[in-house]
């Protein structure tokens, strides 16, 4: 039983602690927001259209490779 009351005292610690720090956090206006995701947005998708470019000429590259008959 008495555990029980240390784990609750804890946990009542531990949120009172986020709740604390939720409170510090600096939040981005809307128009930084929609400026980030956007840059996200971009960004991932010129990632993946290099690593898509790449994967098919590694893949050329392979197949050629591996059909050459000597």
């Amino acid at each position: 039983m008495a555990d029980s009351a240390k784990v609750d005292k804890k946990a009542v610690k531990f949120f009172d602690g986020v709740k604390a720090e939720f409170k510090k956090i600096s939040w981005p206006d809307k128009d930084s927001l929609i400026k980030q995701s956007v840059a996200v947005v971009i960004i991932s998708l010129v990632v993946g259209a290099i690593i898509a470019v790449l994967d098919f000429g590694l893949q050329w590259g392979v197949d050629f490779i591996t059909t050459l008959h000597f």
